[in-house]
């Protein structure tokens, strides 16, 4: 099969597809119009079904013209992934392990983990990325990321989920706020003052827009910033109030004037996993991160989680 097409066919339709332009995706692909349209043609032929739908704007994919679309990305970018490694093996690296996580565990968990890591394994890198969980989980199924961790357990038979670490969530105020004297408060009360979050990249800040959704309250925040330590000095200012992880929230509360309170909501308290496709598929230097991770549960969490 592999014979009949090659990697300029995969790119070409592609760029076709993005272009919803034959002329401009053979420009994109530094073809001439004519050699374009004879792979194009072959392509069609080779599979007895048409891959685009000509008129006079344009071409538009077909359905096989999608699956061949949606296939060829993921080869092609398994090919980027290939390169970059090579490279990295030229250079005397000889592994690489490619991560995704939620917000929490990057802030919070990864820090450390990944130092120790790194220290007494100098010829590994470590691609580490966040995403929501529901990408994370996307990313280990596609194979883009090795190892990912989750909130949560999202259903699925493809992956092996791992137990890890306990993540609850806190809400935040600046000292002199009017629920600075609670012990505990719910969501629901919290939404008539204004928020400050994470910026629209990180996990959390989905989260709370989709749990003020939920509650049919039109949910946004006043002022965004980049980490926990900004959110936690806008509250002290008297910006606004936020909901950051509890551990972040009582390690900033030590130094400034913010108070803390418990979040009621069944979601406020969360159950992180490390999710991969194969434990035992993974390199050995993978594997060793997974181990890694897990032995940095504390005995309390480890026997929560019955190990």
């Amino acid at each position: 099969m592999a014979s009949h097409f090659d990697l300029t066919d995969l790119q070409l339709i592609v760029n076709i597809g993005d272009a919803n332009s034959l002329t401009r995706g053979a420009e994109r692909s530094h073809l001439s119009l004519p050699a374009a349209s004879n792979r194009v043609k072959n392509l069609e032929e080779h599979f007895g079904t048409r891959l685009f739908h000509r008129n006079s704007q344009g071409v538009t994919l077909t359905p096989s013209g999608e699956a061949f679309m949606r296939h060829a990305r993921k080869v092609l970018q398994q090919i980027e992934h290939l390169r970059g490694d090579i490279y990295e093996y030229s250079r005397g690296i000889k592994g690489q392990v490619r991560m995704v996580a939620n917000t929490t565990a990057m802030n919070e968990f990864m820090p450390a983990v990944l130092s120790r890591y790194l220290a007494s394994h100098s010829d590994v890198t470590v691609d580490l990325r966040e995403r929501l969980s529901y990408l994370v989980v996307k990313a280990v199924i596609d194979g883009t990321a090795d190892i990912g961790i989750v909130a949560g357990k999202p259903a699925n038979a493809e992956l092996q989920y791992l137990p890890y670490r306990r993540d609850r969530l806190a809400l935040v105020t600046p000292a002199s706020h009017p629920l600075a004297d609670r012990d505990s408060v719910s969501f629901n009360e919290t939404l008539d003052f204004e928020y400050v979050g994470l910026s629209e990249w990180s996990a959390i800040h989905a989260f709370l827009i989709q749990a003020a959704d939920n509650l049919g309250y039109p949910f946004r925040f006043r002022v965004e910033v980049g980490s926990f330590d900004a959110v936690c000095r806008m509250i002290e200012a008297g910006v606004g109030i936020g909901v950051v992880p509890q551990k972040a929230a009582l390690r900033y509360s030590n130094t400034m004037k913010i108070r803390v309170i418990e979040l009621t909501d069944a979601w406020a308290e969360r159950k992180l996993h490390v999710c991969v496709r194969d434990l035992d598929a993974l390199p050995s230097f993978a594997r060793e991160l997974v181990q890694m991770l897990q032995d940095d549960v504390p005995t309390d969490e480890r026997e929560e989680n019955g190990r």
